[in-house]
C-alpha cells in the first residue's frame, strides 16, 4: 500500500518593507482597504489571496511590524501608465493590525487627503 500524498501547503513567502520617508509611505499605503494595507514593489509572481508575511518598517521609527497579510491586488510588469511591478498587500482584520493602520495614518496625517498619485489605486 502506498501513502496518500498529500500537497503541501505553501509557506507564506516573507517580504521585508523598510520605508524610510514620509512620501515613500503616502506612496505605498493603501487607506481603500478596510483595514489598511501596503504596496511591495516585487517581480516575485503572486496570486491573489496568496499569504504574505511583511516585515515593514516605517518612517523614524526602529521598530519592524510583523504582518501576516494577503495579496488583495497585482500590478504586472509594463502596466499601463508606467505603474510600479508589485502586489497591494492587506492587512488582516486584527487588533495589531488596526494599530499599524493607525499609527500609519498617524504619520501621514494631513497627507492622507491629498490628490498626489501613488502606486496604489
Amino acid at each position: 500500500m502506498t501513502p496518500s500524498l498529500t500537497p503541501a501547503t505553501p509557506r507564506p513567502s516573507v517580504i521585508q518593507l523598510a520605508i524610510k520617508e514620509k512620501a515613500a509611505l503616502y506612496a505605498a499605503y493603501i487607506p481603500l482597504f478596510n483595514e489598511g494595507g501596503v504596496f511591495i514593489p516585487t517581480a516575485r509572481e503572486y496570486r491573489l489571496g496568496d499569504d504574505v508575511y511583511v516585515l515593514l518598517s516605517l518612517p523614524d521609527d526602529p521598530q519592524r511590524y510583523p504582518v501576516a497579510g494577503k495579496v488583495a491586488w497585482i500590478t504586472p510588469a509594463r502596466a499601463s501608465a508606467n505603474r510600479t511591478q508589485g502586489v497591494g498587500v492587506r492587512f488582516p482584520g486584527d487588533e495589531k493590525s488596526r494599530l499599524l493602520k493607525l499609527k500609519i495614518e498617524e504619520i501621514l496625517g494631513s497627507q492622507l487627503a491629498s490628490e498626489r498619485p501613488t502606486q496604489t489605486l
